[in-house]
């Protein structure tokens, strides 16, 4: 296998021979400013303790797998493909993001089902005047680290997005816009007279949501499970990520860490074209 060892900040070379000495790697060869790959090298259990200590994200890929291989990239949003957990900054506007932070950290730990998370902040939110989401998506939402280099690497190799988030369609649909994504769905909070009604409307797009979304596009798209790549941050986003042949804990919760095929801790979005060579 190669190992890709990547971090944020240049990476020592004391660090890099200490880890090919455990993966009784052959060759190191770097392939970014921060990123390397470390040549016929095998697992070992120190490996994953020695990275996060020295805050560097590694991962083990085969040889011969390349970005080209795959058809589907699949995101979540708030704190995946954004830096916010978009409710509770519209909650702030209310003076209630404490409140809502809570309920959304416990469901995204998994401690409270996602649905009644959601019903429960939304209604927190009552009498709240629409612009609120207006002043949220431009005045507090950014893009996560390196998320424009990999969308623009994901469209040259012809490999379709899908941004599928338990938020709002308000920030999805202008996501999907603005970064030309292929796909997008989440929840519609209900508004009345310009004010939010404490409702989301319709069905609640919750983690089998995502993952029928994901199963759907993929299907529509004539993919096999090992040509889609999802990422994810919470609990919510775990169906999602066990449909994929290549998942991706972002900056993750320790629950999705574990059962991800890879975990960023450390670098930005577009550590997905180093694993692959992108």
């Amino acid at each position: 296998m190669n190992l890709i060892i990547q971090s944020i900040h240049d990476i020592p070379a004391a660090h890099l021979d200490r880890i090919a000495g455990l993966s009784t790697a052959t060759r190191i060869e770097q392939i970014a400013p921060h990123a390397h790959r470390l040549c016929e090298a095998r697992p070992h259990d120190a490996i994953a303790s020695y990275c996060w200590e020295n805050q560097l994200d590694y991962g083990f890929v085969r040889p011969n797998q390349q970005l080209a291989d795959f058809g589907l990239v699949v995101m979540d949003m708030d704190s995946t493909l954004i830096n916010i957990e978009c409710i509770d900054e519209i909650a702030d506007m209310q003076g209630l993001k404490p409140q809502v932070a809570a309920i959304t950290e416990a469901a995204m730990r998994g401690e409270i089902d996602f649905a009644e998370s959601l019903r429960r902040r939304v209604a927190l939110l009552e009498g709240l005047h629409e612009g609120a989401l207006q002043r949220v998506y431009d005045e507090r939402l950014q893009l996560n680290p390196g998320a424009e280099i990999m969308l623009k690497k994901l469209k040259e190799h012809g490999i379709r997005t899908l941004l599928v988030s338990g938020g709002f369609v308000f920030f999805t649909e202008r996501l999907k816009q603005r970064l030309g994504l292929d796909f997008a769905h989440a929840n519609t909070l209900e508004i009345v007279d310009g004010k939010l009604t404490g409702r989301v409307l319709g069905h609640i797009l919750d983690a089998q949501g995502k993952a029928d979304w994901l199963l759907r596009t993929r299907d529509e798209l004539e993919l096999h499970a090992q040509q889609v790549i999802a990422l994810g941050d919470g609990a919510n986003d775990l169906k999602m990520l066990m449909q994929a042949g290549i998942s991706i804990a972002y900056h993750a919760k320790p629950i999705v860490r574990t059962q991800a095929t890879y975990a960023f801790n450390f670098v930005g979005l577009d550590g997905l074209l180093h694993l692959f060579g992108g």
